[in-house]
């Protein structure tokens, strides 16, 4: 069976606060881990109102106070945002904390628009960004969590000597030619992002170099699952992340929509195109439907792992969905 786990964005739906969105995180990552789910991976973004995991490293430590065994991480940390050294520090101390089952992955975009950017990293200049020295961070961020020498000028304490895992993610070829340079595992955001997920999974495995963090590819889909016991429910309950990406194109962001049964007809025609296309490497129907939607995509990418997301309104809805997926993916 090939591990599953799962993404989780801490959604604020409509109607809800944040403090209702952070308890169904924990009671989702609580009913994930009786389902088999590997990871419990949050990520970071930031001027959101529908998205409550910006400070995600203290959301992560909220996760792995309510679980036991599974591990729980970032997918990811927005490292232009931040300092490697305060990353190490704060993903050594969540290791300290919960033992071995935290993991880090990072990745270049900043995860929100250019002057909330700018109010996180305050040095940057109009029009700059920080993501030109993402190698020379990623490398500095792997140092710190390693064995630093003693007469190393700086240390991240806690960090040095945790040897947290680190991920590359990546929504287009860069972060796969980085991960295989830098031999580390590769996590594809293929649940926005699509478009170049062949071409990144092909370089990622030519160009695999072995390091001492990982001596072969080891690469992870993501994928939107929206399951229920009928087609048209699961189309319902997915028409709340086609609200949210739509809002998002209108910028407008907000909490997230509840659900309408036609889309189509609440979305500007001239988005629904582009709008499908995001759930080109996605599973969406009846628990059989899902299954041969999955066992086509697992054919097609041969992943190592599959992590598995979908933003749905409502908490009781949302858990059937990944109850669902967790017993597909058992199946296959």
């Amino acid at each position: 069976m090939i591990p599953y786990s799962l993404l989780d964005l801490a959604p604020v739906p409509e109607g809800a606060t944040i403090a209702q969105a952070l308890r169904n995180s924990a009671d989702l990552a609580r009913h994930a881990e009786d389902w088999g789910y590997n990871r419990y991976w949050l990520a970071e973004h930031h001027n959101m109102p529908g998205i409550a995991s910006a400070a995600t490293a203290v959301v992560i430590s909220h996760i792995a106070q309510h679980t036991q065994t599974m591990r729980v991480g970032a997918g990811g940390i927005m490292l232009p945002n931040h300092a490697p050294l305060q990353v190490a520090e704060a993903f050594g101390t969540l290791r300290e904390l919960y033992g071995d089952r935290i993991d880090l992955g990072v990745g270049r975009a900043p995860g929100t628009d250019m002057p909330t950017a700018r109010a996180l990293r305050r040095n940057l200049l109009p029009g700059q960004a920080n993501a030109e020295s993402f190698p020379q961070d990623v490398q500095e961020l792997i140092a710190y969590l390693g064995d630093m020498p003693d007469d190393a000028p700086v240390h991240a304490f806690p960090g040095q000597g945790t040897h947290v895992p680190v991920w590359m993610l990546g929504s287009s070829t860069y972060g796969a030619e980085l991960a295989a340079l830098l031999g580390l595992p590769y996590a594809f955001a293929s649940h926005f992002a699509p478009a170049a997920l062949d071409q990144a999974v092909r370089i990622y495995r030519d160009l695999f170099r072995p390091s001492d963090l990982l001596d072969k590819p080891y690469f992870m889909l993501a994928t939107n699952i929206f399951a229920a016991e009928t087609a048209e429910e699961a189309l319902f309950l997915r028409s709340s992340m086609m609200l949210t990406f739509a809002n998002l194109r209108m910028g407008r962001p907000g909490k997230l929509p509840h659900p309408v049964k036609d889309v189509a007809s609440v979305i500007p025609k001239q988005f629904l195109p582009a709008l499908e296309a995001i759930f080109d490497v996605s599973a969406t129907g009846t628990p059989d439907m899902v299954r041969d939607q999955m066992e086509a995509l697992l054919r097609r990418y041969q992943p190592d792992e599959v992590i598995i997301t979908g933003n749905i309104h409502d908490h009781a809805a949302r858990l059937r969905s990944f109850e669902i997926a967790a017993e597909v993916m058992k199946s296959l």
